[in-house]
């Protein structure tokens, strides 16, 4: 089940924002198989295998990719594939015999989809790099954090999952559905540097047009603005408000009962003046206490939830917005579908728990010729 039920997908095995890309399209309903690499290369951060969620929804299997006999493994799928993912550096897979003229040669349709920090090209393509460099580079760091603190990692959901899993992703789907009409299939030059500044789009227009400075926290929707901000409550916990809006915030205002004392939203002199009295005020009641009070009014309110909690929080608990797979709780595939609903993921497993012949279910491949692969020990 699935809107991408049909659609099948070779990854070779990568970290980060690859398996993401990956993860999204099993999501959805794609037939995804991981390409693992048969002696392990110690990528990822190390955790039991059902901790491993970005591996949810697919079979993997190992192959040999020094092996020619290998590559040959991996070209038969190609064949019949309507996509491929790959994260390494410019040049690795075309050494390999992986590169995408040797794929499209075997398969003229084929889009071939590649993930890097910085892009097949440039001066910085084949240098090591991680999310935080990659997003450091295009503004969206130096925007993110306090005013006179250092910049804010912002986890990795700016680059690796945003700007490089989801507009991998985005890629793929595009170049599948252009190749549907005119038999010819591409490469998609994924890069996180790319995405994440294409993800800082409205911002630019929003320095252009002088509504927002470069200055970090000081601006309406970072932190600077105490309308648009976390407070801590009288249990140490937290909330946000959000009221950007004339309307909204005078709501806020009223519900709080600082009419008489609240300054004008947008006079910035006074801002440091409206953040005091939100500190003081906030910090009179427990966080439940602000959500009997605030959620499910017009003041852009909403608590400050960690990970463990969020799942039981009771607007995303009558959505199901996570469940448990494999007993581990998680977050649902997103978005949702009214006709072609996706069957929940399965957990993660390892390629040592699946046979190639499970892995393969669904896909061409012949007896014999897997018992061929088997035979010389590349798969």
């Amino acid at each position: 089940m699935g809107p991408l039920a049909g659609i099948k997908i070779v990854e070779i095995g990568s970290i980060g924002p690859g398996p993401m890309c990956a993860m999204v399209l099993a999501d959805l309903g794609a037939t995804v198989l991981r390409i693992e690499r048969k002696v392990d290369a110690g990528l990822g951060i190390a955790r039991p295998i059902q901790y491993n969620l970005l591996l949810r929804g697919r079979k993997q299997v190992a192959v040999d990719l020094k092996d020619p006999e290998g590559i040959a493994f991996v070209m038969s799928l190609v064949a019949e594939a309507d996509g491929l993912i790959e994260g390494f550096r410019p040049g690795v897979t075309e050494r390999l015999g992986l590169g995408p003229d040797d794929c499209l040669n075997v398969n003229p349709k084929l889009v071939y989809g590649r993930m890097t920090g910085w892009g097949q090209d440039g001066p910085l393509a084949k240098a090591a790099g991680h999310d935080l460099n990659y997003i450091a580079v295009t503004g969206a760091l130096a925007a993110i954090g306090r005013k006179d603190q250092p910049p804010t990692p912002p986890l990795t959901l700016v680059g690796d999952l945003g700007g490089g899993a989801l507009y991998l992703a985005l890629g793929l789907l595009s170049g599948i559905l252009e190749a549907r009409g005119s038999g010819k299939g591409q490469v998609v030059d994924a890069s996180i540097a790319d995405g994440t500044a294409h993800l800082m789009t409205n911002f630019h227009g929003m320095l252009g047009a002088g509504l927002i400075t470069t200055e970090r926290g000081t601006n309406f929707s970072d932190g600077g603005a105490p309308y648009y901000d976390c407070y801590k409550t009288l249990d140490g916990k937290w909330i946000s408000i959000a009221p950007i809006e004339p309307k909204f915030f005078a709501l806020l205002v009223e519900m709080l009962g600082l009419g008489d004392r609240m300054p004008p939203q947008n006079d910035r002199a006074r801002w440091p003046e409206m953040r005091a009295l939100f500190e003081t005020t906030f910090a009179t009641k427990t966080r439940a206490e602000w959500c009997d009070l605030l959620e499910g009014t017009d003041t852009c309110f909403a608590p400050v939830l960690t990970m463990d909690e969020a799942g039981g929080h009771p607007h995303l608990a009558a959505r199901g917005s996570h469940v448990e797979i494999g007993g581990v709780m998680q977050p649902r595939p997103a978005p949702r579908f009214s006709r072609t609903e996706p069957d929940l993921p399965e957990p993660p497993k390892a390629w040592q728990e699946t046979s190639p012949e499970e892995a393969l279910d669904g896909w061409e491949m012949t007896a014999a010729n897997l018992k061929h692969w088997r035979a010389r020990g590349v798969v």
